[in-house]
């Protein structure tokens, strides 16, 4: 944490408060002074940003009990009690509740100084493990919606969690609906500047005046995007719409930041195709300088049997939001959902799973219709070339008994019983697929 911690001292003497307040503030220490345990509280919270010091004879709420309120608030709030002649008995109980230390009036002044020290020193490595470990829980949980099992999935997730490490810019491509957003939102969680701001920007939104304005400033309310994003992530969406002029203030703000930079951009281009790409459309210097280190996204038609488990994931979540029973997905089917193009990506496979579930809800339809009707010319049940026979097989039948443990929640006697597979051949097919019991019940 770069910011001072605070000490709160709290005592209702107004001399022993200023003398304590006075000293510390002389040792380089930021004080907060409180005449009571109860207006301490309205301030003091969990992850207080700072330490207590406080007497423990005191009217109203005394030490003890403002201790035992500090503990069940933050465990781990470095607290030092003030002690008048003979309450020491008192002070060792208060360190046993949980109290860090404690001092006898009249109080030495260096002795202040170490504990204040000492305390501020715990309550920094408190604070910023807290912090980590909140950082790499969101890192996580973003993480984990980068659904599926393919090699090329796989890769992609070891890319972010190399490339959110390191201090260069990233361009992301790859076509649209692939997830390029998403991927940008883990490289920043999964880094070390997760704890700061990720600011997006999307470069087509706005007209050049308006951009300008938003990413640099002027601006009437808030802070421009470069600034707000100060020591974080700035995210430059349809990074190929920047104008020339912009492109050359984008440039001249990396150049001023040096090496490394203190703001990380993220540049996303969704132009594909031959003098439509963001080699073409920005100038070599800023291109250079914007794709340092690169992520280009798989389409979904890529990633194999990918394509069900994010079907089956998609239609349980809409079938879970209207209120109904997924669609059961046949053999002809997953083939189906195996051989379309996906031009959309998985923006289209959402859209698909949810005109699938509310077919399903009325009763009429097929996914091959669907597919169709979004211009994917899918043929039925034959297998596109160069891709055998065996690997569709394979996967519908790891769908099918995913979707299963599924619905009967982990229970193998019902899974048995529906597929009418012996226990052996379940286990073995479970084990071949990757597919563990724990991870249904």
């Amino acid at each position: 944490m770069s910011r001072k911690l605070k000490i709160a001292i709290v005592d209702d003497e107004p001399d022993m408060r200023e003398s304590i307040s006075q000293w510390l503030v002389l040792s380089g220490f930021d004080t907060e002074t409180f005449a009571s345990a109860e207006d301490a509280l309205k301030v003091i919270g969990p992850d207080w940003p700072g330490v207590v010091v406080s007497d423990i004879r005191m009217p109203g709420m005394d030490g003890m009990a403002f201790l035992k309120r500090l503990m069940g608030l933050d465990s781990s709030l470095p607290v030092i009690m003030i002690t008048g002649h003979g309450d020491v008995p008192m002070a060792v109980e208060a360190m046993r509740i949980g109290a860090m230390d404690f001092m006898e009036k009249p109080f030495n002044p260096d002795r202040m100084t170490q504990l204040a020290k000492k305390a501020t020193q715990m309550r920094r490595m408190t604070l910023d493990n807290r912090a980590l470990r909140r950082d790499l829980s969101e890192g996580q949980q973003v993480m984990s919606k980068l659904i599926g099992t393919s090699p090329v999935m796989e890769r992609l997730r070891e890319d972010i969690l190399d490339l959110g490490q390191a201090d260069g810019h990233v361009m992301i491509d790859g076509e649209t609906g692939t997830g390029k957003t998403l991927v940008a939102h883990a490289l920043h969680a999964v880094g070390p500047r997760a704890s700061k701001k990720f600011v997006p920007i999307s470069c087509a939104a706005y007209d050049d005046e308006t951009l300008a304005a938003r990413l640099f400033g002027p601006l009437d309310d808030g802070l421009p995007a470069v600034e707000e994003a100060r020591g974080g992530t700035l995210c430059l969406e349809d990074v190929e719409a920047l104008s020339e002029p912009l492109q050359a203030r984008l440039l001249a703000f990396i150049s001023d930041q040096g090496t490394p930079a203190e703001t990380r951009i993220i540049a996303i281009s969704n132009a594909r195709g031959e003098g439509r790409r963001a080699e073409d459309s920005l100038r070599p210097d800023l291109f250079y300088r914007l794709s340092a280190l690169k992520i280009t996204l798989p389409p979904l038609r890529a990633r194999g049997e990918d394509i069900l488990l994010l079907f089956t994931r998609m239609t349980e979540q809409f079938s879970e939001e209207y209120g109904c029973e997924p669609p059961q997905v046949g053999a002809q089917e997953a083939a189906q959902l195996l051989q379309a193009p996906w031009p959309g990506n998985i923006r289209q496979l959402i859209n698909v799973a949810e005109r699938a579930v509310l077919q399903n809800r009325r009763g009429s339809g097929s996914i091959a219709s669907l597919l169709m009707a979004d211009g994917d010319e899918t043929p039925e049940a034959t297998t596109t070339e160069g891709k055998p026979l065996k690997e569709y097989v394979e996967s519908f039948e790891k769908m099918l008994i995913d979707n299963t443990m599924r619905r009967h929640k982990g229970s193998i006697a019902a899974v048995m019983e529906e597929l009418c597979l012996p226990r052996r051949t379940l286990n073995e097919k479970m084990a071949k697929y990757g597919l563990q019991r724990s991870d249904y019940l």
